[in-house]
This record gives structure tokens, sequence and C-alpha cells, in this order.
């Protein structure tokens, strides 16, 4: 894979390789895909490039948000890492910070995992809510709905009262503000296009104490697009993100714990395909603003 290093990625994620370089580290992004926190043994060829192209055009669009990314030319990078070709467009030279170990997950309508939870509860994230909503029913504003990150394992859903409890009301207050403006703007950009930004999820870090967005943004990876023309209240709309994968695990016995099970090149096919379509309109809308 990587040509010229001679080195192995100082750590490698489930879908991401990191290059530590002094105070900076170097994120790629991978063509591996995981689903439920486990990923599996074929790649998506090409995922990497689309996710890190998506990804940069929103933090271009939220520029006056402070962010970790500090090149993205590959060639400007320190040597040897700019004459390493499997770099190109597909990764990104950013700062160290600490990282906050949680997701910040901001939901606009009723899927996923916080459907199941208020069918089955009447809560979502913890919290009561009216009955009535449906299975992708529009919630009447965002809500954020936190996880705390885990290295092994799942990660863990808590309430906003124990991620206040954990960081502060001052930190919890600013991730949840910025989380849902970004939500918020993504989701009114995109409008233009004929689409819908279901959920997604944002991570941040601490530099010099000052709170800095991370790692990806808005991908299909980290977030649920749908179309709106095929949007219906009370189903599943058909995805342009990762949840096609989610949706073929469903219809399996796995246990959601490694090993993964195979997947058909049909659905391989399918998820690169959807994202590739994702990007050129994702990038064609922010283009145009």
């Amino acid at each position: 894979m990587y040509q010229v290093l001679k080195s192995k990625p100082n750590y490698i994620g489930k879908v991401r390789d990191v290059f530590e370089i002094e105070e900076n580290l170097i994120l790629v992004s991978t063509d591996r895909i995981s689903a439920f926190d486990v990923v599996f043994s074929e790649v998506i060829q090409g995922k990497g490039l689309v996710l890190n192209q998506v990804s940069l055009a929103w933090f271009e669009f939220f520029k006056d948000i402070p962010n970790h990314i500090i090149e993205s030319d590959s060639t400007k990078y320190p040597e040897p890492y700019n004459k390493e070709p499997w770099l190109k467009d597909r990764s990104v030279l950013v700062k160290k910070c600490k990282r906050i170990d949680y997701e910040c997950v901001v939901r606009g309508y009723l899927s996923g995992s916080a459907y199941k939870e208020y069918a089955k509860t009447g809560q979502i994230a913890f919290k009561n809510y009216p009955s009535g909503f449906k299975e992708s029913s529009k919630l009447p504003e965002p809500i954020f709905t936190p996880a705390r990150k885990n290295d092994s394992g799942h990660d863990e859903n808590i309430s906003e009262d124990t991620l206040r409890s954990e960081i502060g009301n001052e930190l919890f207050t600013q991730l949840k503000q910025t989380s849902i403006h970004l939500y918020s703007e993504a989701s009114r950009v995109i409008e233009s296009e004929g689409l819908i930004l279901c959920d997604t999820k944002f991570e941040f870090g601490l530099d010099d104490g000052k709170l800095i967005l991370i790692d990806e943004l808005l991908t299909p990876d980290s977030s649920r697009y749908w179309e709106k023309e095929t949007y219906r209240e009370g189903s599943s709309p058909p995805s342009l993100d990762k949840q096609i994968l989610r949706n073929y695990l469903e219809t399996l016995t796995w246990d959601k714990n490694p090993p993964a099970p195979s997947l058909p090149q049909n659905i391989q096919d399918e998820i690169l395909e959807k994202y590739k379509i994702l990007e050129k309109r994702i990038t064609k809308c922010i283009s145009q603003k």
C-alpha cells in the first residue's frame, strides 16, 4: 500500500491510518469499511477518496469554525510523506490536539437506533418524547444525542446530563450548540440539491484549551443522507450512505460481533456508486453557496 514509506502507520483505526509527525498527524482515509464498530475484510475501492473530498468540502464551507487541518495537498507534506503516491487526495495533515472522547450526534429525523429506542421505551437518548412519531418522522427541532467513544467494542449512547456531568457545563454547551449549528446549516445547504440530512456525528478536540472541529465532517460514513423525492414518513427511505451496508446486515443472522460476514460484490458496488453520487451533489451545492 504505502510504496515509499518504510514504517507502518503509528495507529490503525477502523477505517483510518494515522502517521505521527512531531506535533502533527497525517490522517489517511482508507478504503476499509466498518459497521456496528466491526471492520470488514473487503474494501470498497475508492471509498477513501470520496470521504476525504466530501469532508474537505464541508471543512471549507465551515471555515469560520476552527478545525485541525493544516494541509490537504500531499505534495506539500514533510518528507518522505510528500513522495508517497497513496496519500494523494485521501489524506490530510492536521495538528495534534486533545481529542474529546465523545461523539456529538445530531438528529433531525427519527431513524436507526433512535427510532428503535423510541418504539420500545418512548424515549430518545434517555429523554421522554410524545407518542405519535413514526419511523423517519421529522423531529420538531434537531436534537443532540451524544455517545461515549470506546477504543474497543461498541460506542455507548449517553444522556445529555451524563455528558454534562463528565465534561462540565461550559464545554457541554459549546459542543451542543456548535453541533446543532453545523447540522442545521448543512441541512439548509443540501436542501437545494434535493437532499435530506437525517442525522450525523461530529468530533471535537481541544487545541491549547480551545474547541476545534476534528476527524471527518458530514461524510456518508458519519451521516445519514436521504433523497427528498423518495422520503416517506413511516418507512426507512433509500440511503446514499453507509446505511446501505447496515440494511443488508440486518437481513442476516449476524450478531454484530467479530468476525464480520463477507460482503457480496453487488453490495460493495452499490455503496461506492451511492457515495460517488453523494459526493458530486454535495460538492455542487456547496460550490454554489
